[in-house]
């Protein structure tokens, strides 16, 4: 585990943060390498209920390390290339993740953020796409998942301007959940994760599972309905769907076991 990225497990919650405030959080393979493998250890942990990915200092993360690119780095683990860039781009956790968008979030920290299910962010931060200006693109879901979450006119301005966008105007776009007052980005992150984590977690996880997949399914189509209905089956076949009812009818907190 690289000493750039810090892991702190406390109430359900996993908190990984990216720790290269010098270099503005940004991306080589060995970061990639050490968040990659810390989403996966928190993924496989039950305990867990809730990821969140953050940043120290003035950036989320200013995205790929252009110097560590020049070199020959390939910004993912070499002994799962198929994480993707930061070793989460490509990689499919079952957990929900919350990024906490302590500052800017340009180029590969947008699309890290993306890779996040839901987004908290202080209200000077900035995200954008700006690998144009450099003769790139944004090959890591930038131009996969902005236009699956924004109207596609804008995602197509934000990545052939390279301009970047603000807090306020991302919220607006329905980009991110909440903005929050500069520096409270993680304690933001922290509080709906802390919702989520009160929730049962088989239920949230599958819930999560089918709505990310039925965004890709004609809603009325038989694939979909099939999907809802095996996710369903599975749910109210499990203890916690009996745990939940009991619960409200005896009138205390419910005890989820996740199974």
């Amino acid at each position: 585990m690289s000493d750039e990225v810090r892991v702190e497990t406390t109430d359900g919650i996993t908190v990984i943060t990216l720790d290269r405030p010098k270099a503005l959080n940004a991306i080589n393979s060995s970061v990639a390498t050490a968040l990659g493998r810390a989403l996966q250890a928190a993924d496989d942990d039950e305990a867990v209920r809730a990821i969140v990915v953050t940043g120290t200092g003035r950036a989320f993360s200013a995205g790929a390390d252009l110097k560590a690119v020049a070199q020959g780095d390939t910004l993912s683990d070499a002994d799962h290339p198929e994480w993707g860039f930061g070793g989460f781009a490509q990689h499919p956790i079952a957990t929900p993740t919350i990024a906490a968008v302590n500052g800017l979030a340009f180029g590969g920290g947008c699309e890290l953020m993306l890779s996040c299910d839901l987004a908290i962010v202080d209200e000077n931060a900035q995200i954008g796409l700006p690998e144009v200006t450099r003769g790139l693109v944004a090959a890591a879901g930038g131009l996969i998942r902005l236009p699956q979450r924004i109207p596609r006119a804008v995602a197509l301005e934000i990545a052939m301007t390279g301009q970047p966008i603000s807090a306020a105007r991302a919220y607006e776009l329905g980009l991110v959940n909440r903005v929050v007052p500069a520096g409270t980005s993680l304690e933001g992150a922290r509080s709906i994760a802390a919702t989520i984590v009160a929730n049962a977690p088989l239920a949230v996880r599958e819930s999560k599972a089918l709505m990310i997949a039925a965004a890709h399914d004609d809603e009325l189509g038989a694939d979909a309905w099939a999907a809802n209905s095996a996710t369903r089956n599975r749910i109210f076949a499990s203890e916690d769907a009996k745990e939940g009812p009991r619960a409200f009818a005896e009138k205390r907190a419910p005890q989820w076991t996740g199974r």
